[in-house]
């Protein structure tokens, strides 16, 4: 039999709705990937064997009955814990809600589960989202499969992990200032932040409510599209999703061609601060798009350059309000509740204990710019820089079909080299914070590696709505440098000298 771990969940669905492997045999062997390598990775902080086993001998039983099913029927998912699942237990990468197994399933899980995508476990984050590294997670960092003295990206980090060192062929992770984007980038993995809304945020726990976005993480273009396809879709429970047909994305992806395509180079995402080697595979990029017939356009968006400024009062402000319902009072840990303590002393308590200091320093930064006095200087003025934002991108989308960048600034940095420098790890986000903010799709691909062997991304940005652009373009590049290659990056990786 075929290892499923080396197949991509194109294949793997293919092989298991042809009764070639069955779903359990497709468990069974990422579970014991897992076994094998997660040790020296730590992506997971759950696994769910006997739930996943369950749904995976349900898809076997309904293909034995002849039961036609989806495409990704059977695959093995690694899901990121940020979204709730029902009984299984979900903390967001925190002390606060250690041991909570929720009573419902988000709505990014019911999708899954009806598509019969199995679900391993949940993979570990930054704290509540709030990071680029994967070192702020209370349950310890992990580590980028391709050097393990390296970070995997955050907050997302487990998710792109657990795919690229091929103990999962597909990941849900969440992006709120480049969290799927910039994990895929240092990795060597496909990750997609699809346009604000058209993806479901009921059960995901809220960092940054106008920001967050859940999306598809993957080894392939293909892969992500597939993905993308089963969890996108209008959710009536969820306030902020857009009642719109979803792209066709899978199509797109089948749609390796982009000559006639216009493609724009952000002027204010490359060259200074860039690492040498990024901008080196960027500009390879860009010559490869021309090669394959997209015509390439230089493009202005000259407020990009404030987005990390707004970015930074924005989803620090949402993030006071969102997490103020961690108060060891309602739910979450508590702390001091033994009769001694007031219930103003109780809250102090719970959360000192509770929140790290990553997430302690956001709540405090969002705190004073929402306070009386500062609030139309600070988030005020940061959301007027928004909308500034934003009319960049509609003047370029007016000009071009996609935008590119690469999407950090650097491959990989050291795990504790920039722990003590907030700045420096905010800047991870500097190419990927613009379509946060303004809504829109965008997507990182492999663009090859760097002297020190470690993976770039290139960055693909399209219009809200027009997800399916990514996909097109994303799968022509990949296919390219595939053939340049001899075969994907990833099959250049091995963890601990095993594959």
């Amino acid at each position: 039999m075929t290892d499923p771990t080396t197949l991509t969940a194109a294949e793997l669905g293919g092989a298991i709705a042809a009764g070639d492997i069955t779903a359990v045999e497709a468990a069974e062997a990422h579970y014991a990937r897992i076994d094998a390598v997660d040790g020296a990775i730590h992506a997971f902080l759950h696994l769910d064997r006997e739930g996943a086993l369950a749904q995976a001998a349900d898809i076997d039983r309904r293909v034995a009955a002849g039961e036609r099913l989806g495409p990704l029927a059977g695959v093995p998912l690694a899901l990121k814990d940020v979204l709730v699942q029902r009984g299984v237990p979900t903390t967001a990468g925190s002390r606060m809600l250690e041991g909570w197994r929720p009573p419902y399933d988000a709505t990014v899980v019911t999708r899954l589960r009806e598509a019969g995508v199995v679900i391993l476990g949940k993979t570990n984050m930054d704290e509540f989202a709030m990071g680029s590294s994967t070192e702020h997670s209370a349950y310890g960092p992990t580590r980028n499969p391709w050097n393990t003295d390296r970070i995997p990206g955050g907050s997302g980090g487990g998710s792109a992990a657990a795919v690229s060192a091929f103990m999962a062929p597909l990941a849900i992770g969440t992006d709120t200032g480049g969290s799927i984007r910039q994990p895929a980038a240092v990795t060597g993995s496909v990750g997609v932040k699809p346009t604000y809304g058209s993806v479901s945020r009921r059960g995901l726990i809220a960092f940054s409510s106008s920001l967050d976005q859940a999306g598809p993480c993957a080894r392939t273009v293909l892969d992500t599209a597939l993905l993308h396809e089963a969890i996108a879709g209008h959710d009536p429970l969820d306030s902020t999703s857009i009642d719109a047909p979803v792209p066709a994305v899978v199509a797109a992806a089948r749609h390796a061609d982009v000559r006639g395509m216009r493609v724009g180079i952000v002027r204010e995402l490359t060259g200074e601060g860039y690492q040498p080697d990024v901008q080196a595979r960027f500009d390879e990029s860009v010559e490869l798009l021309r090669e394959l017939g997209a015509e390439i356009v230089e493009v202005h968006c000259p407020n990009f350059v404030h987005a990390l400024a707004a970015y930074y009062l924005i989803a620090p402000s949402e993030a006071s309000s969102n997490l103020a319902r961690f108060d060891g009072m309602r739910y979450g840990l508590r702390v001091g509740d033994d009769g001694t303590h007031s219930a103003e002393e109780v809250m102090a308590l719970s959360r000192a204990a509770g929140f790290g200091a990553e997430v302690k320093r956001r709540i405090m930064i969002g705190t004073y710019a929402l306070s009386s006095g500062y609030y139309d200087a600070y988030y005020g003025q940061a959301q007027k820089v928004r909308t500034l934002i934003t009319r960049d991108f509609e003047a370029a989308f007016a000009r071009v079909d996609v935008l590119i960048s690469p999407t950090t600034p650097t491959t990989a940095f050291r795990i504790g080299e920039r722990l003590d420098d907030p700045m420096a790890m905010y800047r991870a986000d500097l190419a990927t914070i613009p379509s946060n903010l303004a809504g829109n799709s965008a997507m990182s691909i492999p663009a090859g590696l760097d002297s020190d062997g470690l993976p770039v991304g290139l960055q693909i940005m399209a219009p809200a709505l027009a997800d399916d652009r990514l996909y097109r373009v994303g799968a022509a590049v990949e296919t390219a440098l595939n053939a340049r290659w001899g075969g994907p990056l990833l099959d250049k990786l091995t963890v601990g000298g095993t594959r």
